[in-house]
């Protein structure tokens, strides 16, 4: 009986999980062939998503190494860029206190995509271990989707010629499509209106290298205090 529940909130998390393979796979493609055209072997998309498992950061790298940007500068881009991340967490903080073993996985694995389908749970009803095992394994259903997009990408990528014009918005593209999904999901537009506001209001006063930090800072503020409470909407797993 136990491994039949296990197997039932595994379950669960693959059904939910699989607007992120159907993204992470494509993006994931992208990412290894910008990696193998750049010169790079195929094994280094495997270790970077295991490893470093952090989308735009490997489609950023992929730049610097071709650039010879130093490895302190491309220690500090990355923190510009992922800084967000920080956010997240704070975010997910009070949901991932429950989660015992789970706690460090679930923290390291918090991408954009993973923290889009955590965030948008349901109220927890039940066991708070199988709320806690359902998001590990949603977690790690997503970095096996990564994972597995680079690997095909890079390998591909070292076989066959592309053209890879284009191919670079893919990200963007995932990003827009989860945007859309979590404003239908949570009826609220105005966290994501002030968002916006403030990336573009950054991007027009600010140097580039703190436009993207500088959006964050603000529009968490500006969400804080105008963007209202947000609401909870029943769907998604029963987890």
């Amino acid at each position: 009986m136990k491994n039949t529940h296990h197997r039932r909130i595994f379950t669960d998390a693959l059904k939910y999980s699989v607007p992120v393979f159907l993204g992470y796979i494509a993006i994931g493609i992208a990412f290894g062939l910008l990696l193998a055209d750049a010169g790079y072997p195929w094994w280094l998309a495997l270790i970077m998503s295991i490893v470093m498992y952090a989308g735009a950061g490997q489609y950023m790298a992929v730049g610097l190494f071709a650039s010879g940007v130093s490895l302190w500068e491309a220690a500090l881009v990355q923190l510009v860029l992922n800084a967000r991340h920080m956010a997240y967490g704070l975010t997910m903080h009070g949901r991932f206190s429950a989660a015992g073993p789970y706690k460090w996985y679930l923290i390291f694995s918090l991408t954009d995509e993973t923290f889009a389908l955590l965030s948008s749970l349901p109220p927890e009803n039940g066991d708070p271990r199988d709320r806690s095992r359902f998001m590990f394994y949603v977690a790690l259903l997503d970095q096996f989707y990564w994972i597995l997009g680079s690997v095909i990408g890079a390998v591909a990528g070292t076989l066959i010629p592309f053209s890879l014009d284009g191919i670079g918005f893919a990200l963007t593209a995932l990003f827009i499509v989860l945007m859309i999904e979590q404003i239908l999901q949570v009826r609220q537009p105005k966290p994501f209106i002030i968002a916006a506001a403030a990336a573009v209001g950054t991007s027009l006063l600010f140097p580039s290298r703190i436009s993207l930090l500088s959006a964050l800072v603000i529009s968490l503020v500006l969400v804080q205090l105008f963007g209202g409470s947000r609401k909870n909407e029943p769907g998604g797993s029963p987890c």
